[in-house]
């Protein structure tokens, strides 16, 4: 027979054509796996209390949910298991088994806890301690459950949506009044914040940050088309109220998602816990509308319905870039001085070896571990599939933070997974370990160092910038036609109030006439009129203001000048002599003869109404008509011409102060008055300042709403 050989040309052909695949070939591929880890010796402990308890009952089953991905060299397994918490050494034991099985990288493998608060108890929390037998049996589960993952996997397409569910989620951390602070376990007047504290309008000034309300969703089918997984991603707590051991409102979304998209196939439904550290379902802004006998599967149907509404709407496509990476950092633990180290081991040897009963027995007990332990291991991942990112972080984080990650994140598409590889409790941002509260009580539930939450959260920005291979996103605020308003104005300076964290209030002129937030600030809360300031749909963002005020320097701002600003007032009219500082200009901690303070009025007279005052003298020079509402955005603008004042409230005039005169003061204070007297307890934004007299024409056009407030 003759040789047969192919020429270049018809090799080229056959190529072009698909009759000879390339050896350099890559195909993505998934497999979603689903293995029950309801233990089987009972009674087991439950956590997720303050004291221990236990059960012999099962309500709902306890799942891990295994979803893997493959492209070229790589390959990855993310695991979500029914679980309160689970601790990282237990979590790097599978991962080292799970690699020596399957050949998979320990640094490739996401192991998260849905967080639900009736199961098995994996690790010593406050009172509660591990039980004895069942983290071994759940070692086993989780490596069959990457294992099982990684043998399913086959060609597939990925997409993703997203859905706003805010009416399923709230801020459950509340900001209590400055007259009304409660005592920590130690003794001490600390909370000045709490979970719950809403409960009562009367003790609160308002939310101590934002709420994340987007129900996110990586959608995998097969190459066919037929649908493989969904890995949603919410930020709710959990639902709590079920009786014996339970998968939580996440197993129900995970098996109800099932029976909507493939109730007779082999797909995986599956519930990640997003930042959710001071969150939960109860919106105490709306008490009338909380309904105390609301189902938790009614609640996980709710859910159910918006994923599937959100789903229809997704485009598939082959991702063509699948990576990885690790982070793992020592965090230091805020351990006891040894005045409280001594009050802790006094309680604790009293105990005699039992179990906390008390919250003063757990605390005490919890600063003997912190002390025992001094440091923590802290690992961070971040997954990029395509167009869309994964961050992780090992700790209960607050809402803030997720939103922190996928402000900044460089991939189109971004979801947060907490209590991932690791379980290191409350992580605060720094400004909130000021209020105190519970989040904030030094314990294995809320222990590590003052900065754990911006090391952890840039940890997390660096890895995504790691896999999808470019820099970071600047977050700004779009401009609605609000802010289109103050801009065309020309002012001086211009504080949007939209920042993540202090100490920074920048200048949106960009003329960098910065300002300074002093402590007792928090940030990112829901601003005035989102509407109007921002577009898009975007959220206009403010800063909540609890006893800290923002400090401007303007030494070139003498003649004529004036302030536009919104403002929310978060205390009673009638709580205190005044009710709150908004603006003032004076010597920083002083006042001074001739330093100029607005307000609004409260037992000292003028409850409720604008009131004008000079220096130190609580003499009201003017005071205005209005009556303003708590807990709602007024416009406000003062206007200085020559030796005159006029204060607008909602762009009408609400009073005229004449024969004023005014020191060469360098610094103009926002949310309190500069000696420090009655600040602010409420939200302020878009703080304009003009080195000029606004004429009434420009003020009606800043207090100017093209929505409903």
């Amino acid at each position: 027979m003759k040789n047969l050989s192919i020429s270049p040309i018809l090799t080229l052909c056959f190529l072009l054509f698909g009759f000879i695949q390339p050896a350099t070939a890559q195909t993505f591929e998934a497999g979603a796996a689903i293995v029950d880890v309801t233990p089987r010796k009972f009674p087991v402990i439950v956590n997720g209390g303050f004291t221990s308890r236990q059960t012999d009952k099962v309500t709902t089953p306890l799942k891990a949910r295994g979803l893997a991905f493959s492209y070229g060299k790589t390959k990855l397994v993310i695991v979500t298991v029914d679980s309160c918490m689970m601790p990282r050494p237990l979590l790097d034991e599978v991962k080292t088994v799970a690699a020596k099985k399957t050949g998979l990288r320990t640094d490739h493998i996401l192991i998260s806890a849905t967080h639900t608060h009736t199961a098995v108890s994996c690790m010593g929390a406050l009172g509660t301690p591990s039980d004895p037998v069942y983290p071994h049996y759940l070692k086993v589960k989780l490596v069959e459950t990457i294992e099982a993952s990684l043998k399913a996997l086959q060609p597939a397409k990925v997409g993703y949506a997203k859905i706003n569910a805010a009416e399923y989620t709230a801020l459950r951390r509340w900001i209590r009044r400055p007259d009304r602070i409660a005592n920590d376990p130690f003794g001490n007047p600390t909370v000045r914040a709490n979970m719950h504290a809403g409960k009562n309008w009367e003790d609160v000034t308002g939310e101590s940050g934002p709420e994340d309300p987007d129900l996110s969703m990586i959608s995998v089918q097969t190459a066919q088309g037929k649908p493989l997984a969904v890995m949603a991603n919410f930020s709710m707590h959990y639902f709590a109220g079920e009786r014996g051991l339970s998968a939580d409102y996440f197993g129900l979304f995970s098996d109800g998602l099932k029976q909507k998209l493939s109730p007779c196939g082999d797909f995986v439904g599956i519930m990640t816990h997003g930042c959710s550290g001071d969150i939960w379902r109860r919106d105490y802004t709306k008490p009338e509308s909380w309904d105390p006998k609301l189902k938790i599967q009614d609640y996980a149907n709710a859910m159910i319905d918006l994923a599937v509404e959100a789903l229809e709407t997704v485009e598939y496509s082959v991702p063509r870039n699948l990576s990885m990476a690790e982070n793992r950092m020592t965090l230091n633990y805020r351990v006891p001085d040894q005045q409280r180290l001594q009050w802790a081991q006094k309680i604790v040897d009293g105990m005699d070896g039992r179990l906390p009963k008390t919250k003063e027995e757990v605390y005490a007990n919890e600063q003997i571990i912190l002390h025992e332990r001094q440091q923590a291991e802290a690992v961070t991942q971040a997954v990029r599939i395509g167009d869309i990112g994964i961050a992780t972080t090992p700790n209960e984080t607050y809402a803030i933070t997720g939103l922190k990650i996928k402000a900044a994140s460089p991939l189109k598409h971004t979801m947060v997974i907490e209590l991932a590889n690791g379980g290191d409790g409350y992580i605060p941002p720094p400004e909130q370990h000021l209020f105190g509260g519970y989040n904030t009580w030094p314990a294995r539930s809320a222990g590590l160092e003052v900065l754990a939450e911006p090391k952890i959260t840039e940890s997390c920005i660096h890895l995504l910038e790691t896999v999808a291979g470019k820099a970071r996103e600047r977050p700004e605020q779009s401009r609605g036609a609000g802010a289109t308003n103050i801009a065309g104005l020309k002012p001086f300076a211009w504080y949007r109030l939209d920042e993540f964290a202090g100490p920074r209030a920048v200048d949106s002129t960009g003329q960098n006439r910065d300002g300074i937030y002093e402590s007792h600030v928090t940030y990112y809360l829901e601003g005035p009129d989102s509407k109007t300031f921002c577009a898009s749909g975007e959220t206009n963002r403010a800063a909540m203001f609890a006893g800290g005020r923002l400090r401007t320097y303007h030494p070139d701002l003498q003649k004529d000048w004036s302030v536009s600003l919104w403002f929310w007032n978060g205390m009673p009219n009638d709580a205190r002599e005044v009710s709150g500082w908004l603006l003032s200009r004076g010597r920083d901690y002083g006042t001074g003869a001739n330093s100029l303070h607005l307000g609004i009025g409260g037992t000292n007279g003028n409850t409720g109404q604008l009131i004008l005052q000079q220096g130190s003298n609580s003499k009201v020079l003017q005071s205005g008509q209005s009556i303003t509402p708590r807990w709602q955005w007024q416009h406000l603008a003062l206007v200085k011409k020559n030796q005159t004042i006029e204060v607008y409230l909602n762009g009408k005039k609400e009073m005229t102060a004449s024969g004023i005169t005014l020191a060469d003061f360098d610094h103009l204070f926002f949310g309190g008055r500069s000696d420090n007297q009655f600040n602010w307890e409420g939200r302020l934004d878009e703080i304009a300042i003009f080195d000029r007299a606004l004429p009434s024409s420009d003020i009606r056009t800043l207090a100017q709403s093209l929505s409903s407030q």
